[in-house]
């Protein structure tokens, strides 16, 4: 497993998501109300829509172009659509955002 660090944690807003390039891959990092993190793939694989600009509360993100809605713990889209995102191990340490890849 390998670690990366994306940046400070003070870089999200509590509620919001923010995107990060890491090797190449564009991953959202998800600051949610109670404080944790979640990280998928950031780009909707059905439109390619911006997922750190989507709507999102505990559970799920709706992408802001059409309106599908993943899970932010699995990556698995919840309206029944056959797609899904990538989800990443995500924390903060001493403040900065680590991401946890294989």
């Amino acid at each position: 497993m390998k670690h990366v660090e994306l940046g400070s944690l003070d870089e999200i807003p509590v509620g919001e998501g923010r995107t990060f390039t890491v090797e190449g891959d564009q991953i959202a990092v998800f600051r949610l109300r109670d404080g944790s993190l979640r990280a998928l793939d950031a780009v909707c694989p059905h439109r390619g829509g911006p997922l750190a600009d989507g709507l999102a509360d505990e559970r799920v993100v709706v992408c802001p172009l059409h309106g599908q809605t993943f899970d932010l713990c699995s990556g698995a889209e919840t309206g029944g659509a056959d797609v899904s995102v990538r989800s990443y191990a995500v924390a903060a340490v001493d403040g900065v955002i680590r991401l946890s890849r294989s």
